[in-house]
Formats: structure tokens, sequence, C-alpha cells
């Protein structure tokens, strides 16, 4: 395992869709705990949960893990990982940051492992992922789609020149992004410093305020099925049948 890298998971009890999701179980563990082991089985780095309740913590800590409480008033998952990393790292041990969000139950190691390997082995600032769109998903405006300027002959891996909830490039091919991101240290300081973008608040997707500030971000689309996001009900059941088929 290398250890130049940090694996922090932002975890929020109170939220908006779906309060106390993170501690929601999921066929005899909290959905936080999964994300926990599912990031500890990418053997990238040491891991770490950012939450803002005792509960989460205890969670996290009742299986020998390690958790930071953080500001509960932070405005994004991203200022939680900054806050969480800043206190658990005072030594500034690491030099690239995995923020892997903590309503991924399921995520498969090589997600956040790929994430790791584009920027240690490129000079983008950020670095995240995308999966095939192979359906009518790409319609729904929750399904964020980077477009991508691909560097490599077999349209694996590139550059992301912007992120929409509207169904671009015309025409297609259309990717569905996977919220994984991984920093350089001081790319994720100065991502946090700056304010908030035009473009960010017009298509709320935070990752905009680095493009609209010229830093760079480095994307691979991996040939898989998306990863399971639990952000509603219908999701958290969906994940529940496919835990309890998963471990039968």
């Amino acid at each position: 395992m290398k250890m130049d890298a940090l694996v922090v998971i932002p975890a929020r009890i109170s939220s908006t869709r779906l309060p106390g999701k993170v501690l929601a179980d999921i066929s005899g563990k909290p959905l936080i705990v999964r994300a926990y082991e599912c990031a500890m089985s990418s053997h990238v780095g040491d891991v770490i949960v950012a939450c803002d309740d005792l509960k989460v913590k205890d969670a996290i800590e009742g299986i020998g893990g390690t958790a930071v409480l953080t500001n509960p008033d932070l405005p994004s998952g991203t200022d939680r990982v900054f806050e969480a990393w800043q206190k658990f790292d005072s030594e500034k041990r690491y030099e690239y940051i995995i923020n892997v969000q903590g309503d991924l139950p399921f995520v498969d190691s090589v997600f956040v492992q790929e994430a790791a390997e584009v920027v240690r082995k490129s000079s983008y600032d950020i670095s995240t992922l995308a999966t095939p769109i192979k359906d009518e998903s790409y319609q729904c405006s929750s399904t964020v789609k980077p477009i991508i300027s691909f560097t490599d002959s077999d349209s694996k891996s590139g550059k992301v020149l912007y992120f929409s909830r509207s169904a671009i490039p015309y025409g297609g091919p259309y990717y569905n992004h996977v919220g994984i991101y991984c920093f350089r240290a001081e790319s994720l300081t100065r991502f946090v410093n700056l304010p908030q973008s035009t473009l960010e608040k017009s298509e709320k997707l935070e990752q905009l305020r680095a493009l609209e500030n010229g830093m760079s971000i480095g994307i691979t689309v991996i040939d898989k099925d998306s990863p399971i996001s639990i952000d509603t009900y219908e999701d958290l059941e969906k994940a529940r049948a496919y835990a309890q088929k998963k471990e039968v």
C-alpha cells in the first residue's frame, strides 16, 4: 500500500432528501460502514470518515475505523474533507487527498484506485471518473455528464472540459460522472479557498468551480456500471435488495 494518499469519506447526518441516510441499515450494516469498508478494500492509503455527528463517529470507531468530527455548518462535502484532513494530518504527510462519497455503499475498489493513479501519473490538479451511459438516463438532470477531450486512442482517459446536467454533447456519446475525486494536497487547499463560481451556481455542480478557475481535471472512463448512490428512499431499497442478493 502506498502511504502518500489519504481517503476521506464525508458523511453528513442531515441529508435533505433522506435524513440520517449515512446510518441507514443495509443488510445489517450502516451505509457509512459499508462505504468505509469499500474504501479500505481499495488499499490506496489511509482511510478516515469526516462526520458531523457523534453517532456516525461511534459507528466507524465501533469497527476499529477512524472518524474526525467536523463543523456541521460547512457548505459542502469537499469542505468537510478539507477540514478533516487538516485535523488528522497535522504533519502534512499526504500528497493526495481522495474524496469518496459516504453514500456509495458498494463502490468497486477499482474506482478509487484509478482516481489515485490518474493524478499520480499526470500533471492534473484533480482526477475523477465516469462510466458509459447505455440507456436513456442521459436525459435526466440528476445524471451529471462530463464533457471529455480524450487524450488516448481508445477513448478511456482524457481531460474534462465541462460538467452538465443537460444532455451534452449533442448526439453523444454520453458518460455518467462518478463522484470520486483525487486532489493533489495543494489543489484541494486552493479549491476550498476559491469563491463559488457562476457556472457552479447555475448547474449546482461544485466541480465547475475548479474548471472556471483554470484548474485541470483528468478523467478515466471505467467500463462498469456506476456504483449505487443513495439519495432517496427508493435508492436505499435498491441497495438493500442488492446487498441481500450479493450476500446470499
